[in-house]
Order: C-alpha cells, then structure tokens, then sequence
C-alpha cells in the first residue's frame, strides 16, 4: 500500500547480476550464526532473505552517512554482519556496478533488551572484526535508559511502537544528541493510516515476538505525518520510503539527516 504523501523510492532496476550478488550477500551474511545454533540461523536466512528493508538501504545508498553506528533494537545482530560483509565484498572487488558506495563501518553499538538475543549476537558475529580494528559491541540493556554512543549513524528498525509517546520522543531527542552535525537516523515505522496493513503488522510482531521466546509488549503507533512532525521538530530533513512492496503491512522507512 503506498501512502499518497510518500514518494516513491529510487533505486537502481534489479537485474540478474544484482540478484546473484544479493544471494552471495545472503549467503556469507548469515552463514557466522550456524554457530549460534539452528534457531538463529533459520532467523537471520528468513529476516534477510524476506524483509525488503535491507537490501532496499544498500541499493540507495542509506548507510553512506556511518562509519561510526548504533543499532537500537539491534536483536541477535544482523545488521553488522551485512555491513561487515558488505565492505568486505567492495573492498575484494566485488560490488554490483551502478549501486551507490558500500558502507564502510568502523564502530558498531548493538543495544538489545533480550538477553537471549544478545547471547545469540555474541556467539554468532562478537568475533567479527571491523574496518579499523575494532569488534561489535553489544550492550544488553532498555534503549530508554542505555547511553548511546557518539555515531555517524543511527538505526532503529521496528522497535520504537514497543515504548509509549513520552519515551519514543525522548529517545528521538536522545539519538539527535549522540549524532554528529549531517549525521542520519533510519527509522522504520508503521504507518496507523493505512489500517488494514498496521493492524497486519500488529499480529506478525505479536507471533515473532512469541516465536523469539518473549512476550508481546503493547504498542504505540502513529501516523506516518506525526512521525515526520517529530523528526522535524527535532531538527532532522526527513524523507520517506514506503517499505511494504511485496508484503501485507504498512511500513514506512524516515531517513533523517540532521
């Protein structure tokens, strides 16, 4: 569904070349968490290969802004083992033409409150070694109270409905403190006017919250005009991105450059 207010998304056409780059990325992105058991391995292969989301940022060019990246509501960390690929790939030559620059990380802060999640973080791509030197850190802790560190890039995918309007604003306030002058926020979000889509997204997040061993939390939506008026308001240039093709739900990405 795409919400009239959101343009549409630019990206590069996807051809046999891209497609066989993308399974490659699948392939060795996933492949570090057969050590962190069965579970965790059938989760990343079906996040990756099924939520358009990720692919989507790297064929536009999303994470150009970060070198420097906390991931809130990072789960079991994959995130870091695309982008650790990723720049991998690019730096051996490998990297699809007419796709904008592969992210180069040199720091990366993973913050989730699930302890099992961060367990299977660690086991799984705590070992990976980034640009620089430097590992992943991954902080188990709630995102309304953990201290972010100073970063180029801020993500928050599908976490932010789970705290009430008080301590999504916050939060919000929060992450512009911690990012630097042109850093970007990537917010995913769902959009409460498209009804029958955020009601979907509703009852999926209630089953993977089970599937995962927790429990579902209530949640605090909004419509996608009052998320943009937050960013706004907090000084951020917001473009959005409907992240729905090819799915029943009404989600949006805001790519907030301060």
């Amino acid at each position: 569904m795409h919400h009239p207010d959101l343009p549409l998304p630019t990206q590069p056409p996807r051809n046999a070349a891209s497609n066989g780059f993308w399974r490659r990325v699948l392939d060795e992105t996933t492949a570090p968490y057969r050590a962190a058991g069965r579970f965790a391995w059938h989760f990343a292969r079906g996040k990756l290969g099924r939520d358009p989301v990720f692919r989507g940022m790297l064929e536009r060019g999303d994470f150009q802004h970060g070198g420097r990246v906390a991931d809130i509501g990072c789960g079991q960390g994959l995130l870091v083992s695309l982008l650790q690929r990723c720049g991998a790939l690019a730096q051996a030559g490998h990297w699809p033409t007419g796709w904008p620059t592969a992210p180069a990380v040199t720091a990366y802060t993973g913050i989730e409150l699930m302890p099992r999640d961060v367990q299977r973080a660690q086991a799984a791509v705590g070992g990976l070694v980034l640009p620089g030197g430097e590992r992943p850190q991954f902080v188990c802790g709630d995102m309304c109270h953990t201290a972010l560190p100073p970063c180029d890039l801020v993500v928050i995918l599908d976490v932010l409905h789970y705290v009430d309007y008080a301590a999504q604003d916050a939060l919000l306030a929060r992450v512009r403190d911690a990012l630097r002058p042109s850093g970007r926020l990537l917010l995913r979000v769902g959009d409460m006017d498209a009804r029958r889509g955020f009601r979907i997204s509703q009852w999926v997040d209630i089953v993977v919250t089970w599937l995962r061993g927790h429990r579902a939390l209530p949640t605090y939506g909004r419509p996608f005009v009052q998320w943009q008026a937050a960013l706004q308001a907090l000084g951020f240039d917001v473009r959005a991105v409907p992240m729905s093709a090819g799915t029943p739900f009404a989600n949006v990405l805001l790519v907030a450059t301060l």
